[in-house]
């Protein structure tokens, strides 16, 4: 119970973090409402909809921790993404898309 306590509280932590974060040019980022993420959970694959288009994306997901689990630098095309998850541990995760068009996070859990 005790650790399901300190997940819960990191967790609220996390996400306040994240969304109190900005770089306060408006025009280099992204309501996070304004993009789609699922299925939530997922099982294979996470559907991102919503994105700017980019040449040179870094797409980083990290565990409730802080840790990187994977990374990559792809092209943001059609305005969305289809980013591999079958390999990660169930649990709960944080997803970051990084590019200059754009800064977008977006929590999601891994079945």
């Amino acid at each position: 119970m005790k650790k399901i306590m300190v997940l819960v509280v990191f967790m609220i932590g996390i996400i306040t973090l994240a969304n109190s974060q900005s770089n306060g040019d408006p025009s280099n980022s992204t309501h996070t409402e304004n993009v789609k993420l699922f299925p939530n959970p997922a099982t294979t694959v996470i559907n991102v909809l919503g994105l700017k288009n980019a040449t040179n994306a870094n797409i980083l997901i990290s565990d409730v921790y802080g840790n990187p689990v994977s990374n990559y630098h792809w092209e943001i095309k059609n305005n969305a993404l289809n980013i591999p998850v079958a390999h990660i541990e169930e649990g709960v995760y944080m997803l970051t898309i990084h590019s200059e068009e754009q800064s977008v996070r977006k929590k999601f859990i891994k079945k």
